[in-house]
């Protein structure tokens, strides 16, 4: 397992995770093509051969964020996301959140489409078993902060729990809708035509891993995930069928910058 540390391997990624140890990955946070929105230089994936792959190599505990979205065609969304859901629970996944991404900039409402605007994605996590970690991020303020307040707790049978006092704090943690921004700061990333936020990247990692963690992005694209996880001391894997691609990645990430320089 140790070669694949802190590497961006070329090759198909089925065919590459088939060589990893089962119990190997701690997190894995990527955001596979869906519905042929973009042609991706004409490669096509294997959707069941990678969801397999991923049960096998993560670990009890680790997690896998799955950020996907769905095209529509004759007025009508595929649904893509939502089977694929299915089937990673099927292969033992829990669903254990459905978040949103949403989009801060988005393309200007047109009437002809009947139909509102398209300004998120859909980031599923799934847990093999529960979450070893979870760090939430607290960067909402509490508008009550310092004061002293009730909590009731209603049971099962409808009853209440005996009300307890607590003190609010000056932070509390965010829901399941992460906004961001859309694009990242390195200008040679946007010759990738689908990349998400550095922010989106580097929230998960730090909500469901620690550091010296191992991160998996199978379909590592421009590398915002790996260059996330070096820049947060955890250890990054990168696989993209494309060397266009992994190129890119590679130019990404400080430490690969290097290596080229010497």
């Amino acid at each position: 397992m140790e070669k694949y540390i802190n590497e961006i391997i070329c090759g198909d990624n089925v065919e590459v995770l088939r060589k990893f140890p089962d119990n190997s990955v701690d997190l894995t946070v990527t955001s596979p093509p869906y519905d042929n929105l973009r042609t991706y230089g004409g490669f096509e994936w294997d959707f069941e051969g990678i969801a397999k792959e991923l049960y096998r190599v993560t670990k009890d505990g680790g997690v896998v964020v799955w950020v996907v979205g769905d095209a529509t065609i004759n007025g009508s969304e595929t649904g893509t996301s939502f089977r694929q859901a299915l089937h990673f629970k099927e292969l033992g996944f829990n669903i254990h959140d459905t978040m949103i991404y949403k989009k801060n900039k988005v393309p200007v409402y047109d009437p002809r489409h009947h139909r509102y605007k398209n300004d998120f994605e859909y980031m599923f996590i799934f847990s093999k078993g529960k979450p070893k970690t979870f760090i939430p991020i607290k960067d909402v303020p509490v508008k009550s902060s310092g004061q002293k307040t009730r909590v009731q707790q209603r049971l099962p049978d409808g009853s209440f729990r005996k009300d307890r006092v607590i003190r609010r704090g000056d932070w509390q943690a965010r829901g399941a809708i992460w906004e961001y921004v859309t694009g990242v700061e390195d200008k040679i990333a946007y010759n990738h035509p689908a990349i998400f936020p550095e922010k989106l990247a580097e929230d998960h990692i730090v909500s469901w891993s620690n550091p010296g963690d191992i991160v998996l992005d199978p379909f590592v694209g421009s590398g915002t995930t790996a260059k996330m996880a070096y820049k947060l001391d955890r250890k990054y894997i990168g696989i993209d069928i494309s060397e266009e691609y992994c190129g890119i990645a590679r130019s990404r990430i400080p430490e690969k910058v290097e290596e080229a320089l010497v």
